[in-house]
Parts: C-alpha cells; sequence; structure tokens
C-alpha cells in the first residue's frame, strides 16, 4: 500500500511499488477513496511502451514508469483535490495464481 505525501496543487506525485520476487510481471495501479470502491488506475508491463488505462484515467495526467522488472512508479501530474487517495499497486502471482497487494 503506497500512500502519498501531501503534494501542493499543480505539483507531480509519485508512488513506487516493488513487486518482491514477482519478476516478469505487471503492475496495476488502483485508487481508493476512503469509504468507496478501489478504481482500477492503470496498467503496465515493463516491456511496454505505454500503460493501459482505466475508465475516466489518461495521459499525461497518469502515468508510469519501471526502474526493474519488479519496481515500477506511478505519476500523477498536476495533483488536485480530487486525486488525494491511497493508491496501491497489485500483481499476478503465477504461483500462488492470484492477484497479490503490494
Amino acid at each position: 500500500s503506497s500512500s502519498c505525501r501531501d503534494a501542493e496543487e499543480g505539483e507531480t506525485a509519485t508512488m513506487d511499488c516493488n513487486l518482491g520476487t514477482v519478476t516478469g510481471s505487471s503492475a496495476r495501479w488502483y485508487k481508493q477513496i476512503p469509504g468507496g470502491v478501489p478504481q482500477f488506475v492503470l496498467y503496465f508491463y515493463h516491456s511496454w511502451s505505454s500503460p493501459t488505462y482505466g475508465s475516466g484515467f489518461s495521459f499525461p495526467k497518469f502515468t508510469s514508469t519501471h526502474q526493474s522488472q519488479s519496481d515500477y512508479r506511478l505519476i500523477i501530474n498536476n495533483v488536485e483535490e480530487g486525486d488525494s487517495a491511497v493508491y496501491y499497486c497489485k500483481t499476478w502471482d503465477t504461483l500462488v495464481d492470484e492477484w497479490v497487494s503490494q
């Protein structure tokens, strides 16, 4: 679970996710406002040139980069009040064949 520090409006916020031993997998980022249901933000695989987005989320507001096959970063540009939420990432763990939350 990644918690974002308080970013000023207009700033860029970043959150990092390490998939641990789950290499060669993709990262799915979700946004959850307290009391609300998680919203799918984007899905990114290290060999792709750009992420796949959920409904209502798009570039350049949201994007993702990777430092390695297991380190992913979510980037939120021009932060505004509506972006305040808990963001977390999940990956597919082929060993247990289920989504695991990081």
